[in-house]
């Protein structure tokens, strides 16, 4: 199936379809992108692809010629009769029209059988975020996330230590995923056309990955080191054995005076297993 700005622009000015900022709408139309995260994807036969926001389904079409199923997630049920029209001969192809954020994606994926699972999507920018962290937190058994994002928010995916992007989300992802940036999008190949340029990530679940103790007690740790992140872990882990942390810190070849976005995830790591469970005298 072809796809350009002019024929997707007739399919929804056909079924009277509107552009909603609110739910960060811009459709991928140049085929050549498609292709390109498609083979990038490297979808195998007997995968599910996860696929949130399909928009108009340009890459969705191209989804189900690789995978054995794609289960879609679209938040405007006005979109309901134009992917009805494009995807009507794909058998392999499920639309839920929930949510994602409020879905149970478990249940949903838990009736499907498959060797892998994906995730390949062209993001909504303003929930992007949002996304990845419920995969993460709902412990969604993904072993690969391909995915376009606003370009500012993949530098932060794909941030190392010492530098202005790297963040609190930097560490998660690079705890869970080796991170890597796959191509740049412009954003002219888009409808309508963003104020920002794209980039596509790879997220590929780790095959050795150090583990620690307790996951929540070390989101907690990270997030409240980066809580103001021109401040130093002395000052943003005030309520936190300080002594016991700078013990640790010294083995690095730091001290108190860092700043959480100098710090890897093999230090945060270390941290967190070595200082007790409940140190924290205020429980947030």
């Amino acid at each position: 199936m072809e796809y350009s700005p002019k024929k997707l622009s007739d399919i929804l000015e056909k079924h009277g379809f509107n552009f909603k900022k609110s739910f960060g709408q811009n459709f991928i139309v140049d085929e050549n992108i498609i292709d390109a995260i498609i083979e990038k994807a490297m979808i195998k036969p007997n995968t599910c692809v996860l696929e949130i926001g399909p928009g108009a389904g340009a890459l969705t079409y191209k989804l189900s010629e690789r995978a054995k199923n794609v289960l879609c997630f679209e938040i405007d049920k006005k979109l309901e009769p134009i992917l009805e029209e494009l995807l009507n001969e794909k058998n392999n192809v499920e639309i839920i029209y929930e949510d994602f954020l409020t879905s149970d994606i478990k249940t949903k994926i838990s009736s499907y059988s498959f060797d892998s699972l994906y995730v390949v999507a062209n993001l909504p920018y303003y929930i992007t975020t949002p996304i990845i962290m419920k995969l993460i937190e709902d412990k969604i058994p993904v072993d690969k996330i391909v995915i376009m994002v606003q370009k500012e928010v993949g530098d932060r995916f794909k941030a190392v230590p010492g530098t202005k992007d790297y963040s609190s989300l930097s560490v998660f992802l690079n705890y869970y995923f080796d991170v890597k940036k796959l191509m740049d999008v412009s954003r002219h190949v888009f409808l309508p056309k963003p104020n920002v340029d794209s980039i596509i990530i790879e997220l590929k679940k780790k095959e050795c990955q150090t583990q620690v103790i307790d996951e929540d007690y070390f989101f907690k740790l990270i997030r409240e080191s980066f809580k103001q992140k021109r401040k130093t872990i002395k000052n943003n882990l005030r309520e936190y054995p300080l002594n016991e942390i700078e013990k640790i810190l010294k083995k690095y070849g730091f001290d108190l005076s860092v700043r959480a976005e100098q710090l890897s995830l093999d230090i945060f790591i270390d941290i967190a297993n070595r200082v007790s469970k409940g140190v924290c005298s205020n429980d947030k």
